[in-house]
Protein backbone atom coordinates (compact mmCIF):
# COMPACT_ATOMS: atom_id res chain seq x y z
CA UNK A 1 0.00 0.00 0.00
CA UNK A 2 1.25 3.76 -0.61
CA UNK A 3 3.14 5.34 2.32
CA UNK A 4 1.42 7.20 4.81
CA UNK A 5 3.72 10.63 3.96
CA UNK A 6 2.37 10.16 0.62
CA UNK A 7 -0.82 12.30 -0.52
CA UNK A 8 -3.17 9.95 -2.34
CA UNK A 9 -3.85 10.22 -5.82
CA UNK A 10 -7.44 12.02 -6.26
CA UNK A 11 -8.25 9.82 -9.12
CA UNK A 12 -11.10 7.68 -8.32
CA UNK A 13 -9.80 4.59 -9.79
CA UNK A 14 -6.82 5.14 -7.68
CA UNK A 15 -8.13 4.95 -4.55
CA UNK A 16 -9.87 1.60 -5.16
CA UNK A 17 -6.44 0.32 -6.31
CA UNK A 18 -4.93 2.15 -2.62
CA UNK A 19 -7.53 0.18 -0.95
CA UNK A 20 -7.54 -2.60 -2.88
CA UNK A 21 -5.29 -4.66 -0.02
CA UNK A 22 -7.73 -3.46 2.54
CA UNK A 23 -10.78 -4.61 0.61
CA UNK A 24 -9.14 -7.96 0.14
CA UNK A 25 -8.36 -8.33 4.06
CA UNK A 26 -12.25 -7.56 4.69
CA UNK A 27 -13.05 -10.30 2.36
CA UNK A 28 -10.93 -12.78 3.88
CA UNK A 29 -12.39 -11.87 7.55
CA UNK A 30 -15.53 -13.04 6.19
CA UNK A 31 -17.50 -9.60 6.14
CA UNK A 32 -20.58 -9.64 4.28
CA UNK A 33 -20.08 -8.09 0.74
CA UNK A 34 -22.73 -5.51 1.53
CA UNK A 35 -20.89 -4.73 4.75
CA UNK A 36 -17.26 -4.35 2.58
CA UNK A 37 -18.82 -1.80 0.00
CA UNK A 38 -20.08 0.21 2.39
CA UNK A 39 -16.91 0.39 4.38
CA UNK A 40 -15.27 0.95 0.92
CA UNK A 41 -17.89 3.08 0.12
CA UNK A 42 -17.44 5.27 2.79
CA UNK A 43 -13.60 5.05 3.34
CA UNK A 44 -13.21 6.13 -0.35
CA UNK A 45 -15.26 9.08 0.44
CA UNK A 46 -13.11 10.16 3.41
CA UNK A 47 -10.00 10.17 0.79
CA UNK A 48 -12.17 12.61 -1.72
CA UNK A 49 -12.77 15.07 0.76
CA UNK A 50 -9.49 14.97 2.23
CA UNK A 51 -7.82 15.24 -1.12
CA UNK A 52 -9.79 18.24 -2.03
CA UNK A 53 -9.08 20.11 0.90
CA UNK A 54 -5.14 19.06 0.88
CA UNK A 55 -5.15 16.71 3.76
CA UNK A 56 -3.13 13.81 4.36
CA UNK A 57 -6.02 11.22 5.00
CA UNK A 58 -3.95 8.36 6.36
CA UNK A 59 -2.51 10.32 8.67
CA UNK A 60 -5.89 10.59 10.95
CA UNK A 61 -4.84 13.53 12.84
CA UNK A 62 -8.05 14.92 15.10
CA UNK A 63 -8.19 17.73 13.72
CA UNK A 64 -8.97 16.50 10.12
CA UNK A 65 -11.59 14.23 11.83
CA UNK A 66 -13.14 16.89 13.64
CA UNK A 67 -13.10 18.92 10.12
CA UNK A 68 -14.36 16.01 8.19
CA UNK A 69 -17.03 15.59 10.70
CA UNK A 70 -18.19 19.16 10.48
CA UNK A 71 -18.18 18.80 6.68
CA UNK A 72 -20.38 15.39 7.00
CA UNK A 73 -23.05 17.61 9.12
CA UNK A 74 -23.38 20.35 7.19
CA UNK A 75 -24.45 17.63 4.46
CA UNK A 76 -27.46 17.26 6.80
CA UNK A 77 -26.25 13.71 7.62
CA UNK A 78 -28.82 12.50 10.54
CA UNK A 79 -26.94 10.98 13.77
CA UNK A 80 -27.39 7.45 12.92
CA UNK A 81 -25.28 7.64 9.49
CA UNK A 82 -22.48 9.64 11.20
CA UNK A 83 -21.84 7.19 13.44
CA UNK A 84 -21.95 4.39 10.76
CA UNK A 85 -19.53 6.67 8.98
CA UNK A 86 -17.16 6.81 11.85
CA UNK A 87 -17.20 2.92 12.29
CA UNK A 88 -16.24 2.45 9.03
CA UNK A 89 -13.38 4.68 9.00
CA UNK A 90 -12.52 2.34 11.85
CA UNK A 91 -12.15 -0.15 10.56
CA UNK A 92 -9.88 1.43 8.18
CA UNK A 93 -7.46 3.01 10.50
CA UNK A 94 -7.30 -0.54 12.58
CA UNK A 95 -6.02 -2.05 9.74
CA UNK A 96 -3.40 0.71 8.67
CA UNK A 97 -2.34 0.48 12.33
CA UNK A 98 -2.18 -3.44 12.45
CA UNK A 99 -0.28 -3.75 8.97
CA UNK A 100 2.53 -0.55 10.74
CA UNK A 101 1.26 2.32 8.65
CA UNK A 102 -0.13 4.38 11.62
CA UNK A 103 0.93 4.04 15.34
CA UNK A 104 -2.83 4.29 16.50
CA UNK A 105 -6.53 4.41 15.72
CA UNK A 106 -7.56 7.96 16.05
CA UNK A 107 -11.59 6.71 15.86
CA UNK A 108 -12.62 5.96 19.07
CA UNK A 109 -11.07 8.72 20.73
CA UNK A 110 -13.28 10.94 18.28
CA UNK A 111 -16.25 8.64 19.01
CA UNK A 112 -16.21 8.64 22.64
CA UNK A 113 -15.73 12.54 23.23
CA UNK A 114 -18.16 13.29 19.81
CA UNK A 115 -20.47 10.44 19.13
CA UNK A 116 -20.84 8.98 22.32
CA UNK A 117 -24.32 9.83 22.78
CA UNK A 118 -25.43 9.15 19.62
CA UNK A 119 -24.30 6.22 20.03
CA UNK A 120 -26.96 5.57 22.49
CA UNK A 121 -29.62 7.17 20.35
CA UNK A 122 -28.51 4.46 17.84
CA UNK A 123 -29.22 1.41 20.01
CA UNK A 124 -32.81 2.21 21.40
CA UNK A 125 -35.24 1.04 18.04
CA UNK A 126 -38.69 0.85 17.70
CA UNK A 127 -40.49 -2.31 19.31
CA UNK A 128 -43.82 -2.95 17.86
CA UNK A 129 -46.43 -5.33 19.61
CA UNK A 130 -47.37 -8.64 18.13
CA UNK A 131 -50.81 -7.21 16.86
CA UNK A 132 -49.16 -4.24 15.05
CA UNK A 133 -46.94 -6.21 13.09
CA UNK A 134 -49.86 -8.15 12.64
CA UNK A 135 -51.27 -5.18 11.23
CA UNK A 136 -48.55 -4.59 9.14
CA UNK A 137 -48.65 -7.84 7.38
CA UNK A 138 -52.11 -7.90 6.96
CA UNK A 139 -52.32 -4.25 4.98
CA UNK A 140 -49.91 -6.22 2.40
CA UNK A 141 -50.95 -7.22 -0.43
CA UNK A 142 -48.66 -8.32 -3.29
CA UNK A 143 -47.36 -11.84 -2.44
CA UNK A 144 -43.90 -11.07 -2.67
CA UNK A 145 -43.24 -8.35 0.19
CA UNK A 146 -45.81 -10.17 2.40
CA UNK A 147 -43.34 -13.07 2.73
CA UNK A 148 -40.26 -10.86 2.99
CA UNK A 149 -42.04 -9.32 5.97
CA UNK A 150 -43.45 -12.86 7.15
CA UNK A 151 -39.91 -14.18 6.93
CA UNK A 152 -37.86 -11.34 8.83
CA UNK A 153 -40.72 -11.61 11.46
CA UNK A 154 -40.61 -14.95 11.90
CA UNK A 155 -36.83 -15.93 11.44
CA UNK A 156 -35.11 -12.71 12.69
CA UNK A 157 -32.29 -12.97 10.10
CA UNK A 158 -30.66 -9.73 8.81
CA UNK A 159 -31.48 -8.10 5.69
CA UNK A 160 -28.47 -8.91 4.16
CA UNK A 161 -29.22 -12.77 4.73
CA UNK A 162 -32.57 -12.35 3.24
CA UNK A 163 -31.45 -10.53 -0.21
CA UNK A 164 -28.61 -13.50 -0.80
CA UNK A 165 -31.24 -16.54 -0.44
CA UNK A 166 -31.83 -18.43 -3.52
CA UNK A 167 -34.73 -21.24 -3.56
CA UNK A 168 -32.63 -23.62 -3.73
CA UNK A 169 -31.88 -22.10 0.28
CA UNK A 170 -35.43 -22.58 1.22
CA UNK A 171 -37.43 -26.10 2.42
CA UNK A 172 -41.12 -25.46 2.38
CA UNK A 173 -41.58 -29.23 3.77
CA UNK A 174 -39.06 -29.01 6.68
CA UNK A 175 -39.81 -24.89 7.15
CA UNK A 176 -35.83 -24.96 7.06
CA UNK A 177 -34.18 -21.70 5.67
CA UNK A 178 -29.83 -22.63 5.25
CA UNK A 179 -28.19 -19.07 4.86
CA UNK A 180 -25.05 -18.23 3.25
CA UNK A 181 -22.03 -18.25 5.53
CA UNK A 182 -21.21 -15.09 6.98
CA UNK A 183 -18.30 -13.88 9.57
CA UNK A 184 -21.32 -12.10 11.49
CA UNK A 185 -23.65 -15.45 11.85
CA UNK A 186 -22.27 -18.94 13.82
CA UNK A 187 -25.87 -20.54 13.14
CA UNK A 188 -27.37 -20.74 9.73
CA UNK A 189 -30.19 -22.59 10.07
CA UNK A 190 -33.24 -21.30 10.76
CA UNK A 191 -36.84 -22.26 11.41
CA UNK A 192 -40.38 -20.52 10.22
CA UNK A 193 -44.00 -21.63 11.16
CA UNK A 194 -46.65 -21.94 9.00
CA UNK A 195 -48.07 -18.35 8.51
CA UNK A 196 -44.22 -17.55 6.77
CA UNK A 197 -44.93 -21.26 5.34
CA UNK A 198 -48.09 -20.31 3.41
CA UNK A 199 -46.49 -17.15 2.22
CA UNK A 200 -43.64 -18.10 1.10
CA UNK A 201 -45.84 -20.82 -0.86
CA UNK A 202 -47.96 -18.15 -2.25
CA UNK A 203 -44.52 -16.08 -3.66
CA UNK A 204 -42.54 -18.72 -5.20
CA UNK A 205 -45.94 -19.27 -7.38
CA UNK A 206 -46.02 -15.87 -7.77
CA UNK A 207 -42.71 -15.99 -9.10
CA UNK A 208 -43.27 -18.41 -11.57
CA UNK A 209 -45.32 -16.14 -13.51
CA UNK A 210 -42.57 -12.77 -13.21
CA UNK A 211 -39.79 -11.94 -15.43
CA UNK A 212 -37.09 -14.06 -14.50
CA UNK A 213 -33.52 -12.67 -14.98
CA UNK A 214 -32.37 -14.24 -12.08
CA UNK A 215 -32.90 -17.68 -12.29
CA UNK A 216 -31.87 -18.45 -8.67
CA UNK A 217 -32.72 -15.53 -6.34
CA UNK A 218 -35.35 -16.40 -4.17
CA UNK A 219 -36.87 -12.55 -3.95
CA UNK A 220 -36.74 -10.58 -7.53
CA UNK A 221 -36.93 -6.56 -8.18
CA UNK A 222 -39.65 -5.52 -11.12
CA UNK A 223 -36.72 -6.22 -13.57
CA UNK A 224 -36.90 -9.59 -12.62
CA UNK A 225 -32.89 -9.59 -10.53
CA UNK A 226 -32.11 -10.29 -7.45
CA UNK A 227 -34.00 -7.94 -5.21
CA UNK A 228 -31.58 -5.63 -3.46
CA UNK A 229 -30.88 -4.08 0.48
CA UNK A 230 -32.43 -0.56 -0.37
CA UNK A 231 -35.74 -3.22 -1.79
CA UNK A 232 -36.26 -5.08 1.21
CA UNK A 233 -35.99 -1.10 3.06
CA UNK A 234 -38.81 0.32 1.16
CA UNK A 235 -40.83 -3.25 1.12
CA UNK A 236 -41.00 -3.00 4.89
CA UNK A 237 -40.73 1.00 5.46
CA UNK A 238 -44.09 1.40 3.05
CA UNK A 239 -45.62 -1.75 5.20
CA UNK A 240 -45.09 0.12 8.54
CA UNK A 241 -46.04 3.56 6.84
CA UNK A 242 -49.53 2.01 6.13
CA UNK A 243 -50.49 1.38 10.08
CA UNK A 244 -48.55 4.92 11.51
CA UNK A 245 -45.57 2.48 12.83
CA UNK A 246 -42.91 4.93 10.72
CA UNK A 247 -42.56 8.31 10.56
CA UNK A 248 -40.50 9.41 7.60
CA UNK A 249 -40.06 13.28 8.71
CA UNK A 250 -38.88 11.93 12.20
CA UNK A 251 -35.01 12.55 13.10
CA UNK A 252 -36.03 9.86 15.86
CA UNK A 253 -35.07 6.06 15.49
CA UNK A 254 -37.57 5.25 17.59
CA UNK A 255 -40.10 6.70 15.25
CA UNK A 256 -38.47 4.32 12.61
CA UNK A 257 -39.32 0.91 11.48
CA UNK A 258 -36.55 -0.70 9.34
CA UNK A 259 -35.69 -4.43 8.46
CA UNK A 260 -33.45 -4.63 11.60
CA UNK A 261 -36.78 -3.98 13.71
CA UNK A 262 -37.64 -7.32 12.50
CA UNK A 263 -34.89 -8.65 14.36
CA UNK A 264 -35.60 -6.77 17.19
CA UNK A 265 -39.32 -8.13 17.67
CA UNK A 266 -38.04 -11.88 16.89
CA UNK A 267 -35.56 -11.77 19.93
CA UNK A 268 -37.50 -10.07 21.95
CA UNK A 269 -40.88 -11.64 21.64
CA UNK A 270 -39.16 -15.14 21.99
CA UNK A 271 -37.55 -13.45 25.05
CA UNK A 272 -41.04 -12.87 26.82
CA UNK A 273 -42.77 -16.13 25.87
CA UNK A 274 -39.68 -17.66 28.10
CA UNK A 275 -37.42 -19.30 25.15
CA UNK A 276 -34.38 -19.59 27.04
CA UNK A 277 -32.04 -17.57 26.15
CA UNK A 278 -28.98 -20.10 24.55
CA UNK A 279 -31.79 -20.35 21.70
CA UNK A 280 -32.67 -17.38 21.25
CA UNK A 281 -28.97 -16.61 20.42
CA UNK A 282 -28.55 -19.36 18.59
CA UNK A 283 -31.29 -18.71 16.17
CA UNK A 284 -29.64 -15.60 15.88
CA UNK A 285 -26.91 -17.21 14.93
CA UNK A 286 -24.56 -14.69 17.33
CA UNK A 287 -21.50 -15.45 17.38
CA UNK A 288 -19.93 -17.30 20.44
CA UNK A 289 -17.73 -15.17 22.28
CA UNK A 290 -16.87 -17.36 25.12
CA UNK A 291 -14.90 -20.39 25.15
CA UNK A 292 -17.53 -22.24 27.10
CA UNK A 293 -20.00 -21.39 24.51
CA UNK A 294 -18.07 -23.67 21.76
CA UNK A 295 -18.90 -26.58 24.17
CA UNK A 296 -22.75 -25.78 24.34
CA UNK A 297 -24.30 -28.29 21.77
CA UNK A 298 -27.93 -27.73 21.50
CA UNK A 299 -30.29 -30.03 20.04
CA UNK A 300 -32.09 -28.75 16.83
CA UNK A 301 -35.21 -31.15 17.57
CA UNK A 302 -35.87 -29.08 20.81
CA UNK A 303 -34.31 -26.10 19.62
CA UNK A 304 -37.28 -26.18 16.66
CA UNK A 305 -40.01 -27.18 19.51
CA UNK A 306 -39.01 -24.63 21.40
CA UNK A 307 -39.24 -22.42 18.53
CA UNK A 308 -43.12 -23.49 17.30
CA UNK A 309 -44.58 -23.85 20.85
CA UNK A 310 -42.95 -20.10 21.33
CA UNK A 311 -43.28 -17.70 18.24
CA UNK A 312 -46.34 -15.28 18.26
CA UNK A 313 -49.08 -16.15 15.69
CA UNK A 314 -49.97 -12.83 13.81
CA UNK A 315 -53.82 -15.11 12.46
CA UNK A 316 -52.42 -14.28 8.81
Amino acid sequence: MTSTNTSINPNSNIIDDYLASFVQNLQLRGRAKVSVNTVRWTVKRYILWANQEGIDAPKGSEEDLLSYLGYLRTKGLRKSSLVRNFSCLSVWFAYLVKTGQLPQNPIPAIQNEYLKSFKREVRRRQLISVPEAAKMVASTIDTRNRAILLLLFKTGIRRNELVTLDINDVDLEEQVVILKPTGKRSNRTVFFDDEAGRALARWLKSRELRCKKDPKALFLNNLGLRLSNGGVDTVVREAAMRVSLHDQKSDRLEDKFTPHCCRYWFTTHLRRKGMPREFIQELRGDVRREAIDTYDIIDEKELRESYLARMPKLGI
